[in-house]
């Protein structure tokens, strides 16, 4: 068994990007991942303010881009955890000196951070290859410091849609069907402009303002998606920063000739719009997954055997993990998941991104992952 580091110490290495040697192509890109980007203090300062952290985040996130060879304009997909959603103001007037030009796609929601003094927490997803920001004409461009879509080759990055007017950016009301169908009608323009489509989409994370909401929301939802190869998912509660909006939605597409759902021996797929994986030749997009368990460490090793055996049907292991995200509905089980995870993922895994994100139903972790074959 390896010896678990303390969630601190995790925290301070400001988190870590899988490296992995897969011979890459225009049109299957290198992506690198960072994550759980934190920053409480400078030297022996405590940084005790939003706009302090922010900068001292963004700083480190440059400095581990920098130490891959990469800078500000290679980021092509960020995800920001606030503590608090007042906060979003402030940070966005920080954030927005540090992509002044076609910024990357993004997610912000508030979330219980493991680091009880964290303010912001950051994820990103970077890649040296070419990219193409994608601004469809008919979808008003975002007044905040965001893109709506950056393809890499065959893959394409879509910031967190909301239920927006395509003609004015006003938000459009509504339960959250009405709300969920206005969300995908954006995201399909970004796949058109891309010159993809819904059944390109590989995987998605929804964030609700209520989880009480998720079964009306998945009616919506299936309605845009391919029934037969519907893309993985991870559903929870996210604080979202403006209170008109129900639900949130971040997606990836990927163009494959390869694509196909990923399902264990016996298994088929559920009821959920949602596939356990998605296959499209060298990735795999895995669904979050989540299993019972007496407390947070079991349920967090039950559901490591389901995300196991399903990398398992598609000839990988954990090794291949280039890319981990733990939702939990009680931040402070952090640790007790971090320990997990550390047992039974190989030397060298990624770093996960850990959030408090309440899930969907009684069980209190789930982990969504995504894996290259080598």
């Amino acid at each position: 068994m390896k010896h678990a580091p303390a969630l601190p110490l995790l925290l301070t290495l400001l988190g870590a990007a899988a490296a992995f040697p897969a011979p890459t192509s225009a049109q299957t890109p290198e992506l690198v991942f960072l994550s759980n980007i934190t920053a409480i203090s400078r030297g022996d300062a405590p940084l005790t303010t939003i706009e302090d952290q922010t900068t001292a985040a963004l700083d480190a996130l440059g400095e581990q881009l920098q130490e891959r060879g990469l800078g500000y304009e290679d980021v092509v997909a960020m995800n920001v955890f606030l503590k608090d959603t007042g906060h979003f103001a402030a940070m966005n007037a920080v954030y927005r000196g540090y992509f002044p030009n076609n910024p990357p796609t993004r997610a912000t929601v508030e979330a219980g951070l493991p680091d009880q003094e964290a303010l912001v927490q950051i994820s990103a997803v970077a890649t040296p290859d070419e990219t193409e920001v994608i601004a469809p004409p008919g979808l008003r461009s975002p007044a905040l410091p965001y893109s709506w879509g950056i393809r890499s080759g065959d893959v394409l990055f879509i910031a967190g849609a909301t239920s927006r007017d395509p003609d004015t950016y006003e938000p459009v009301p509504g339960d959250v069907q009405t709300q969920t169908r206005r969300v995908f009608g954006n995201i399909g323009m970004v796949l058109e402009e891309a010159g993809m489509d819904y059944g390109d989409l590989v995987a998605c994370k929804v964030f609700l303002d209520d989880t009480q909401l998720w079964g009306a929301m998945n009616e919506a939802y299936r309605e845009f998606v391919d029934a037969e190869s519907p893309p993985a998912r991870a559903a929870v509660r996210g604080g979202l920063v403006n209170p008109a909006f129900l639900v949130e939605i971040q997606c990836v597409a990927e163009q494959s000739d390869e694509r196909r759902v990923v399902l264990r021996e016996g298994q088929r797929l559920g009821r959920s719009p949602l596939s356990p994986a998605i296959a499209t030749g060298e990735r795999v997009w895995l669904s979050g997954m989540l299993s019972r368990g007496d407390d947070a460490a079991a349920e967090a090793r039950n559901t490591l055997g389901s995300l196991g055996a399903t990398l398992e049907a598609a000839g990988l292991d954990f090794g291949d993990v280039v890319d981990v995200w733990v939702y939990l509905t009680n931040v402070g089980d952090a640790q007790a998941v971090l320990d997990v995870l550390t047992e039974v993922m190989p030397d060298g895994a990624p770093e996960p991104t850990l959030a408090g994100l309440p899930l969907v139903g009684r069980s209190t972790v789930e982990i969504q992952m995504t894996a290259i074959r080598r």
